[in-house]
């Protein structure tokens, strides 16, 4: 299988490397992220002007630039080199991916601001009592007429402070875990009824607990078939945790990129620390899992389009994933000691932001379990 970048798509990473390389340095990032908003409009508004890259995944005809997955890898991949902020993931990737698939339609409005860099869109599933478990929804929304109101309360949602639209799932029938019921809405986050508190994530990300409280809205907010949206809800999640396997394999290479270098200017004994034969095999255990998380991620991106593959390499991607954050960077912090966790050093950064990866979308276990499961269905 070839797994060689076509030009175009070489050009468009090239293009988001050369553009953060410029504009998102680790101490710009840092600057940013002291002050309000806690993110770059500025920014945002460049994917969106001057690189055309939030259109990266979507068809020609919509405004976008005629691609899908492999788009969002290259994108995410770089992003986390840099560790951007900017809600790309949950902008083009979830919101995009809803509207793509869902067959709304309000989806080219929709997709031309995203495109324009004028929806911010955050991803509004995860409950307190749910887990990982997509299912499991005390949110509900009930028909009034020609309208929904919706209630209940969701947790994490990364990207709500700077967001126009949520996304919400919500049950309309069944039982509290039950797979048939679900359904899906877009909300905007300034509709009455909509409160949130917003605070800070420890990888220097924004998210908010948001609370829904009677709040109405029209028909055309249902995305998807009714009481019928799990599938989609799937696939669309399937799509995000790849996309967050391909940021890994950016965080993981500046991870080991960065112990490296700093192993080659730290002496003992008269000699860098590279020299010895000990460090210099834990550091290519290091490249290893960088290796194997990218042939893993770039895998589960094109098993993306085959639907009963695509649950089972997402899932497989994310273990490797999630093996790699943890060995990678406890080794990234062990090699450079008390001060790798310092606010001043970037590797911190990283492995806060690869911490978090392991668990964004469902842990290690949780995906291992879900592979089994999976592989055991296919099976029967």
């Amino acid at each position: 299988m070839d797994f060689n970048f076509t030009d175009e798509q070489s050009m468009l990473r090239d293009t988001v490397a050369s553009y953060l390389a410029d504009h998102y340095s680790f101490d710009q990032r840092r600057a940013q992220l002291a002050k309000e908003p806690h993110w770059s409009p500025a920014i945002w508004k460049a994917f969106a002007e001057e690189l055309g890259i939030l259109g990266a995944p979507f068809a020609e005809e919509l405004g976008g630039l005629g691609g899908g997955p492999v788009e969002n890898l290259i994108v995410m991949q770089e992003m986390g080199k840099a560790l951007v902020v900017e809600p790309y993931l949950g902008t083009v990737v979830i919101g995009g991916g809803f509207l793509k698939h869902s067959g709304y339609v309000g989806a080219e409005t929709l997709i031309g601001q995203i495109i324009a860099g004028e929806a911010i869109f955050a991803f509004a599933y995860a409950e307190p009592q749910g887990r990982y478990n997509l299912a499991d929804l005390k949110t509900t929304a009930k028909k009034d007429g020609g309208s929904w109101v919706l209630n209940g309360q969701k947790a994490v949602v990364i990207g709500a402070p700077y967001a126009t639209h949520l996304i919400v799932t919500a049950r309309t029938a069944g039982g509290q875990r039950d797979a048939e019921g679900i359904s899906v809405f877009i909300v905007e986050k300034g509709a009455a009824g909509v409160t949130t508190r917003d605070y800070p994530t420890v990888d220097g990300f924004r998210a908010s607990e948001v609370i829904l409280e009677n709040v109405k809205v029209g028909a055309e907010a249902l995305v998807g078939p009714e009481g019928h949206a799990l599938p989609l809800i799937e696939k669309v999640v399937d799509e995000a945790i790849v996309a967050t396997c391909a940021e890994a394999c950016g965080v993981l290479a500046k991870l080991h990129e960065g112990t490296l270098e700093y192993t080659r200017q730290r002496k003992q004994f008269g000699q860098p620390i590279s020299a010895f034969q000990v460090l210099q095999h834990r550091m290519v255990d290091m490249f290893i899992q960088v290796e194997q998380s990218v042939s893993m991620t770039y895998m589960a991106t094109v098993k993306l389009s085959e639907d009963h593959e695509r649950s089972k390499a997402a899932a497989a991607a994310k273990v490797q994933i999630g093996k790699a954050c943890k060995f990678v960077g406890q080794n990234a912090i062990q090699l450079h000691g008390g001060m790798g966790m310092t606010d001043e050093m970037a590797i911190g950064h990283y492995f806060k932001r690869a911490t978090m990866i392991e668990s964004a979308f469902g842990s290690t276990d949780h995906h291992l379990a879900r592979y089994e499961f999976l592989s055991l269905g296919q099976a029967a």
